[in-house]
């Protein structure tokens, strides 16, 4: 009887180390993203830089936040950082529909395209991040997991959430 319990404690354990590593390879999934975002994003500002030169401050401040959720030590500072990116990215792009010229060059457009490409996957990223971790904090936290998962150090973590609180509010249709 000793033995069954022993081996079925080894079982537990060997899911929570299992679910532990998937949910660190998924976060390695949305650093990798994050990193080839910013990796393109100087090309980005200098193919709207040509165009559109009173953009100074939007275009700076692009580049020196380009690597912001790359240096942060949580999931959600990581988050925080992304979102605000993200917004600037949104506005450089707004920028860049004002210049005709610049959506008729082809490497803005691939430079364009690339971005919605590595966005694409970057949110793939961390619907599977969030995923593993759902499913590491359900088993952290079950019976009898957690008498195995407390004693080893296994503890939930946190999801990847977005920062933007108003994606959480339904817009508002009115058509009279």
């Amino acid at each position: 009887m000793a033995v069954l319990i022993l081996l079925y404690l080894v079982v537990i354990y060997n899911r929570l180390v299992k679910l532990r590593a998937l949910a660190r390879e998924a976060w390695s999934g949305i650093t990798v993203q994050l990193r080839r975002r910013a990796d393109l994003v100087p090309n980005l500002v200098s193919a709207v830089k040509g165009y559109a030169s009173h953009e100074r401050e939007l275009l700076e401040s692009v580049t020196a936040h380009r690597s912001d959720a790359l240096h942060t030590k949580t999931v959600g500072e990581t988050a925080q950082a992304d979102s605000a990116f993200g917004g600037m990215l949104g506005r450089l792009m707004a920028v860049a529909e004002a210049y005709p010229d610049l959506k008729a060059d082809a490497n803005f457009r691939q430079f364009q395209s690339e971005l919605a490409q590595i966005e694409d996957e970057l949110a793939g990223a961390r619907r599977y991040y969030n995923a593993t971790v759902r499913d590491l904090n359900t088993q952290v936290e079950s019976f009898p997991d957690v008498l195995v998962a407390r004693p080893f150090g296994f503890e939930k973590l946190e999801s990847y959430a977005d920062a933007d609180d108003s994606i959480r509010i339904a817009p508002k249709a009115d058509f009279s």
